[in-house]
């Protein structure tokens, strides 16, 4: 809340003389006289407060009595006692009682001296001005000379303006101001123009700018060397009908206007204010205003309202806000374009309002498909009707997508949640009819853009709308009767008794484009009682042929969009009304229709202008469009100068011309450009600005602060104070000095001329008088803001032998958690030089001090570590000298522990080009006037002999010229104009050593090779020697010398190279036994020579000998047929083994053999030497397969041969690759019992014993044994345990390895499994064992006897088994008795025989024999055929088998 002060009557009336000097500097004494005596009776209250609370003993009531009093102070080192502390009470009490007539005195000695004491002053200030102005006169002489011009403006009607200038010259230059050449008289017209002067800056300000100020206008500084001028044009313009009046500031939108004033009781500030923000669709952004309020009532908050450009906003699902808790907060949960605009704050205030203001940028989501448009914004509901709604958008900004080519639009029933697309093609305008509703629902929409890449995201969804009929309302009318009733009727209810409605009216094509036309009609009258509904006809080129058109749902509206209409026709449209009763008649057709576009985009924007405003951002104006056809707004596209790489600016549409653009990097070059917009799209890009960089604009600088006393000796004062915090983007050209004594009340200067330094020795001063100052900063702009009045010093000589305080304290290389604090010694050493510094920190706000070094530094910098990120600190120095610990400097300004983003580090390297060791710094940000200040230890650099500085936009190089030891240390830099960037490294001695070898190697290059000289031997036995450099110029030069002799290209050598791959190589076409020696070759490229050599002696030459003979032998080999590739085997996947060659140069009379250990093979296929390869299969390869094979070729050109040893590691190759297929087919092992005991078998595809096979126990392997057999077929490989006991349980594994491969299967041994295979094992060992001793005829018998009658038969055979089987002869199926003819007998339990005496054809037939014991037996069958003498032997009946018919049963 301001405060008003009452002012002494001698400084209200004091305002006469503004006009009665026509002397600047008298002027400038008036006015600071002026203000001197304003402050004089606070300066005095405010010193004395301060001295009486260093002392801490004095009482309150009389520090009120004698506040005005500033003589009388108590000592520090008095002690009172009681009796005097009474009576200094009763004096104290007594002067406050006197102090109101002491002021009424004072007040008329004031009024009674003012007009002395102004005439005094006044002329002793015009008598030094002139002995000054005497003295510069005669050392200097200057014509006038324009520092800063006069600048164009272009201004609105009724807005103020101001021209300003800074002129220099000798004497002082007198200005004048023209418009169109006609002298501009302030006297004429004292309302309107105002002219100010002041440290050679002038003004001409026009209060309330016309139309008629337009002009141009000149300033014109003469003196008596000459005169000089400058011009510039200023416009003043009307707002259009579509532009509204700016506000005077640069905000980039209208800040909304109060729709009423409303006092409150509270007065509100801005503690913390909200700036310019930036958000990206879909996230979440909130605005915040910390606030502080007097009264703060809890239960009665303050009004916060926000606005969006000129419209209020409330609390929505996109909207939250909240103020309270001295916060006022504005949340916009889910970001949208629609959400960016200006943001305003306003409160109610005693005084009205209080207000804040700031931008919101969102920029687009990232696309769902690359290069698809962003997604449209702002959809509108123009027309609601009962099935109809007609909606309208705006189109995105296009910067770097394609064009937009079309729109879908998407409708939502509230309660479902499926979207529905509307649209089938995409509409080309920003604007679309949707019929077919149902009436009474409730939709929301949203619409999508589309480009060649894909379909944006949608938009953000419509307001709700329900479907219904406009004029439903408006039709109702409401009788009462008798007083009390309301009966509500519609006008159809009085037209009587009416069944078919009357045709409609005023039929009309409302909206007209290439898309579509929407015909709307008034409904009929009378419309009768029936619900109503319509329908269409059209014709084409005349009246005369109607046509119905095919609507599938009833009409309701009076509005319907019309879609398949042809390009080039003209259409006539009629409508009838329909109800159950009937159809109307026909309405008259409309006006010719024919289908097109009203208009198309808007004509491009006119000339852009862009002005600087703040150092991240800049002001953006240009001239409407000539054809603006439905301007919605413009889009604004920056470009960093040189980069082609444009960005929008704004992502909604602006409406006005003129728009700040923020969020720019400070230092970089921009150019922009404008896109008017409307419903068709965007207009064609407006040309380029002039390029422009982001800096701050052009003012004077800041006040200067922290005025301190650095020494005094009675009769001077050393002061010293901080430079201003802001240059106002020009350098501080110079710094004035204002004095003024307490018991005085005038302001004199210190210094005329400008001191560039910041100390100052005020001279002539009085012993034991207070002083107090004030410092202005100047720059190109003019003279800046006085700094607030020093503290009172007393002139008082200093004698303490302890130092002075330091002073000028600063900070650079802000990091997270460190920082580096400057200061500079102090003037006043005490009794004996300063030995050291001691520096404090203490947290903003806690008022608690902490050393930060124990051990005082003897330099006046010190880095500080180990600072909490984000706090504020403030720092002290204490000097050190011999007899103590000096005064504290002043505290610091606050600093906040933070790196700006961006902040790099000073980088040390060696330029690849000169060989220069630098160090080398990019700031994060620069302004135009920026200057970067390198030092070593923190004092600036100025000894060139030793470095040179090299500066080029944001980077800044420190170059050494000759490096040594004793450009060691530490390093740092400083960026002026910039909040604090700086850095610093420490320059070691090891990585100078590492630069100096790096900067030799450049100073003195040579040709980098990636390989050294080298050779290979080619085709025909040819030598290649070769090397290849890294890079290589085309002005490369070289020699290639061969035992001391330079070789060329001629007969048998070739010499060549290749820039781009760097090789450069000698072709030799005969190598022999006289090319042993040394071969050197020597390159030169520019500055940088190489060479490199290779020697070929002994063993060394003898290997390339060798190999060169050899490629020469095979080429005249190739030269008839040949093996291309020379044998080598192949496994097939059925682990066949394939030994394989290539041919090549070969015919039809090319002869092939194949050989093992020189024995022919001879293939069943003849080989086809025409294929170009030919093939040996080895089929179950095995052991027996190792030999050398040959294969030979040859015909009338000559012969080849090939030779393939298999054996050693190539048989071990072969035999894992086919371990290797084998392996992998292996099946799963398998379980088979036989007598001898259990089998395990894995079956594969191909198996042999030189496989490398291994079983496993458990985990023990298994050696083929009694206990343990291992062996296997071609098929498998199998694993029996004989006689198996419960030893032999658990897991069992067969490994088959291939070399590098192991493939492995396992079985489980054991529980139900092993149980299982053990009862069949018995079984079938049982089995085998009565097979083995059953009885059986061991043989002796054949199958078939042939004897001649009379003859002797005997059938005998041996006969097996235990126990000792029966024997039992059979004839016929009948069993044999044995008597004289027939004779049976068994020998020895092992012969048995039948024998019949001279054989009869009766004893023709089957005889057969039984052998039988407990195990079972078998039953032997003979043929016997008796034939009589004379005949013919008969031969055996087919079918008996040569060995005999064998019948065997076993128990």
């Amino acid at each position: 809340m301001a405060t008003v002060k009452a002012l002494p009557l001698y400084q209200r009336k004091h305002k006469h003389f503004d006009q009665d000097y026509r002397s600047l500097q008298t002027k400038y004494t008036v006015k600071e006289y002026a203000a001197s005596s304003s402050r004089k009776t606070s300066s005095k209250t405010e010193t004395h407060h301060q001295q009486q609370e260093h002392q801490g003993t004095s009482n309150v009531q009389a520090v009120e009595a004698v506040k005005d009093e500033s003589t009388y102070t108590i000592p520090p080192f008095r002690q009172r006692d009681a009796a005097e502390v009474e009576e200094y009470q009763r004096r104290t009490i007594n002067f406050g009682r006197g102090l109101a007539e002491l002021q009424q005195e004072v007040h008329k000695m004031r009024e009674a001296t003012r007009y002395q004491v102004e005439r005094i002053v006044v002329q002793r200030e015009v008598e030094e001005a002139m002995s000054f102005r005497k003295k510069i006169y005669e050392e200097t002489v200057k014509e006038p000379e324009f520092l800063v011009n006069v600048r164009a403006h272009t201004v609105w009607e009724k807005t103020p303006l101001k021209l300003l200038c800074t002129v220099l010259g000798h004497p002082a230059p007198i200005v004048k101001w023209f418009k169109n050449g006609v002298l501009i008289d302030r006297l004429n017209n004292p309302d309107k123009y105002k002219l100010e002067s002041k440290y050679g800056v002038h003004s001409l300000t026009i209060a309330r700018s016309d139309i008629g100020d337009t002009g141009e206008y000149t300033a014109v500084a003469t003196n008596v060397h000459g005169s000089v001028s400058s011009k510039a044009t200023v416009t003043v313009k009307r707002p259009g009908e579509e532009e509204e009046l700016p506000q005077p500031s640069l905000i980039s939108c209208q800040i909304p206007l109060l729709s009423e004033i409303r006092y409150s009781k509270l007065d509100i500030t801005f503690l913390e204010k909200f700036g310019v923000t930036f958000g990206t669709e879909g996230g979440t952004v909130s605005l915040t205003c910390k606030l502080i309020i007097n009264p703060d009532l809890v239960n009665l908050p303050p009004d916060a309202m926000w606005y969006r450009d000129d419209e209020l906003l409330k609390e929505s699902e996109w909207v939250e806000l909240k103020c309270g808790g001295s916060v006022a907060k504005l949340t916009l949960p889910h970001l949208n374009k629609e959400d960016e605009g200006l943001y305003t704050l306003r409160m109610w205030t005693k005084e009205g309002t209080t207000e804040h203001s700031a931008y919101l940028f969102v920029k687009d989501a990232a696309a769902p498909v690359a290069g698809a448009p962003p997604a449209p914004m702002d959809v509108k509901i123009l027309d609601v009707n009962r099935d109809y709604v007609f909606l309208s958008w705006k189109p995105p900004n296009t910067t770097t997508e394609g064009p937009i080519t079309g729109y879908f639009v998407d409708r939502l029933e509230v309660g479902t949640e499926t979207w529905v697309q509307c649209n089938s093609a995409p509409v080309k305008i920003c604007r679309y009819p949707v019929p077919g509703l149902s009436e009474g629902h409730a939709y929301q929409f949203r619409v999508r853009a589309a480009n060649s890449s894909g379909i944006s995201h949608p938009s953000r969804v419509s307001e709700t709308v329900t479907t219904q009929d406009p004029t439903e309302l408006e039709r109702l009318q409401v009788i009462k009767i008798e007083g009390r009733r309301d009966i509500v009727i519609r006008p159809e209810d009085l037209e009587g008794y009416v069944k078919v409605p009357g045709p409609p009216t005023k039929v009309l094509a409302s909206e007209i484009s290439k898309s579509y036309v929407v015909l709307s009609w008034e409904p009929p009258q009378p419309r009768g009682r029936e619900p109503l509904c319509y329908q269409i006809e059209k014709s084409v080129g005349d009246c005369a042929h109607w046509q119905r058109l095919n609507i599938p749902v009833p009409l309701k509206s009076p509005r319907f969009p019309i879609f398949d209409l042809e390009d080039n026709k003209k259409y006539f449209f009629r409508v009838t009304s329909v109800n159950k009763y009937g159809s109307s008649e026909a309405s008259a057709p409309t006006e010719p229709v024919e289908k097109k576009e009203p208009y198309g985009v808007p004509s491009a924007p006119g000339q852009v202008a862009a002005t600087r405003n703040t150092k991240t951002s800049v002001f953006v104006q240009w001239d409407p469009p000539k054809n603006p056809h439905g301007l919605i707004g413009y889009y604004i596209d920056g470009c960093v100068l040189g980069t082609k790489a444009w960005t929008p600016c704004n992502h909604r549409p602006y409406k006005y011309t003129r728009f700040v653009v923020h969020g720019l990097t400070p230092g970089d070059t921009y150019v922009f450009r404008v896109q008017a917009v409307n419903a068709f799209g965007l207009s064609d890009e407006s040309q380029e600005s002039l390029p422009i960089q982001v800096a701050d604009a052009l003012s004077t600088p800041t006040p200067a602060y922290g005025i301190a006393l650095l020494c005094c000796d009675g009769a001077s004062m050393i002061l010293g104070w901080k430079r201003p915090r802001y240059s106002g983007g020009s350098k501080i050209a110079g710094y004035y000095v204002d004095q003024h004594e307490a018991s005085s009340m005038e302001w004199k200067e210190v210094n005329v001329v400008p001191v560039k330094e910041r100390t100052l020795k005020v001279e002539n001063l009085k012993e034991g008088a207070f002083y107090e100052f004030k410092v202005k900063a100047a720059n190109l702009a003019g003279v800046g803001q006085s700094s607030e009045n020093s503290e009172l010093f007393h002139c008082e000589a200093w004698n303490m032998p302890e130092p002075g305080p330091c002073h000028d304290i600063s900070f650079c290389e802000i990091r997270n958690d460190s920082l580096v604090v400057q200061w500079k010694p102090p003037v006043y050493m005490g009794k004996s030089a300063v030995t050291g510094y001691l520096i404090e920190v203490s947290k903003k706000g806690t008022g608690q001090w902490a050393a930060v070094n124990d051990k005082s530094v003897d330099h006046c910098y010190l880095k500080v570590s180990e600072l909490e990120k984000g706090e504020t600190y403030v720092f002290r120095v204490r000097a050190v000298n011999a007899q103590g610990i000096g005064r504290a400097s002043d505290a610091s300004e606050p600093v906040c522990v933070k790196a700006l983003p961006g902040t790099k580090e000073i980088h040390c390297g060696v330029d690849e080009e000169t060989g220069d060791v630098y160090l080398s710094f990019e700031a994060c940000e620069v302004s135009e006037v920026s200057k970067f200040i390198w030092s070593k230890s923190y004092k600036d650099i100025t000894n060139s002999s030793r470095v040179t500085i090299e500066t080029k936009g944001r980077r800044s190089k420190l170059i050494f010229k000759n490096p040594d030891k004793e450009d060691l240390g530490t390093y740092s830099v400083f960026v002026t104009d910039t909040e604090n960037v700086s850095a610093s490294t420490v320059l070691k001695e090891e990585e100078l050593n590492k630069m100096l070898e790096l900067s030799y190697a450049i100073r003195h290059p040579i040709v980098p090779l990636k390989t050294e000289l080298a050779y290979e031997v080619l085709e025909r036995g040819r030598v290649r020697f070769w090397l290849q450099a890294a890079r290589m110029s085309p002005a490369v030069s070289y020699r290639f010398i061969a035992n001391d002799k330079q070789i060329t290209t001629s007969e048998g050598y070739k010499l060549s190279h290749n820039v781009e791959t760097g090789i450069i190589e000698l072709m030799m076409e005969r190598f022999t036994k006289e090319s042993e020696g040394t071969y050197t070759i020597q390159i030169e490229d520019g500055k940088a020579k190489n060479q490199s050599s290779l020697l070929l002696i002994g063993d060394a030459f003898k290997v390339a000998l060798k190999e060169a003979e050899f490629q020469r032998k095979e080429y005249i080999r190739k030269q008839g047929p040949h093996f291309q590739d020379y044998l080598y085997f192949q496994v097939e996947e059925d682990c066949t083994v394939l030994l394989k060659c290539k041919l090549a140069n070969v015919k039809k009379e090319t002869v092939f053999h194949w050989y093992k250990d020189d024995e022919e093979i001879v293939l069943d296929t003849p080989v086809n030497v025409m294929s170009g390869s030919c093939a040996l299969p080895i089929p179950l390869f095995s052991r027996k397969d190792q030999g050398i094979y040959k294969a030979t070729l040859s015909d009338d050109r000559g012969k080849d041969v090939s030779l393939f040893d298999i054996s050693g590691k190539v048989f071990e190759d072969i035999i894992n690759g086919i371990a290797h297929i084998a392996g992998s087919s292996a099946s799963e092992l398998v379980l088979q019992c036989t007598p001898e005991g259990i089998r395990l078998q894995c079956y594969m595809k191909y198996y042999t014993e030189e496989m490398k096979t291994h079983w496993f126990h458990k985990e023990s392997k298994i050696s083929s044994s009694e206990k343990m057999r291992i062996g296997g077929t071609s098929e498998m490989a199998w694993m029996q345990i004989c006689e198996p006991s419960d030893r032999e349980k658990g897991h069992y594994t067969i490994e088959i390895l291939d070399g590098t491969t192991s493939h492995t299967r396992t079985f489980d041994l054991s529980g139900q499994a092993y149980n299982e295979a053990h009862a069949e094992f018995q079984r079938l060992k049982a089995a085998a064992f009565a097979e083995k001793n059953r009885g059986r005829v061991v043989g002796g018998l054949p199958d078939v006897v042939t004897i001649m009658e009379k003859k002797t038969l005997s059938l005998t055979c041996t006969i097996w088994g235990d126990p000792t089987p029966e024997v039992t002869w059979f004839k016929n199926e009948q069993e044999v008795i044995p008597d004289d003819h027939i004779l049976i007998s068994f020998e020895g339990g092992k012969f048995s025989s039948l024998t019949i005496k001279c054989v009869t054809s009766e004893d023709s037939g089957k005889y057969s024999i039984n052998v039988r014991n407990k195990y079972g037996g078998e039953f032997v069958e003979i043929t016997v055929s008796v034939y009589r003498q004379g005949e013919e032997i008969p031969e055996p009946k087919l079918g008996q088998r040569p060995g005999g018919a064998v019948a065997a049963d076993r128990k």
